[in-house]
């Protein structure tokens, strides 16, 4: 079962788009992160891999065994801008892992099956 979305499509996608052409503003960020974020939940469905946009949000994906306490063992996370680059294309999973710009613990926690979105 996907959880319902919070953001209209229509308005994740602006807001995605509004930061491929630049846009610095905070809640275009923040719209467009907790929309990619739900988006991953839609595409891969699962709770193995939790990943981590902070501030902005957190969600459960990837199909497999699930935490129920504690830090999860499949764990991504990065910042604003890297998660937006990875899901529009802008920046491969190998390369943002190799620049260190995405901390990616666990055997499941590799991305680059469903990214870009």
């Amino acid at each position: 079962m996907v959880a319902r979305r919070r953001i209209a499509e229509t308005e994740g996608r602006s807001a995605l788009q509004a930061w491929c052409q630049g846009s610095v503003d905070r809640a275009v960020t923040a719209m467009a992160v907790r929309y990619a974020l739900e988006e991953i939940t839609a595409r891969a469905p699962g709770n193995s891999v939790e990943v981590r946009v902070p501030p902005f949000g957190v969600t459960q994906c990837i199909a497999g065994p699930r935490h129920t306490r504690g830090t999860p063992p499949n764990v991504v996370e990065c910042n604003a801008d890297t998660w937006l680059a990875l899901v529009s294309g802008r920046t491969t999973w190998s390369d943002a892992v190799g620049q260190g710009l995405v901390a990616a613990s666990g055997l499941r926690a590799d991305l680059s099956e469903v990214l870009p979105l």
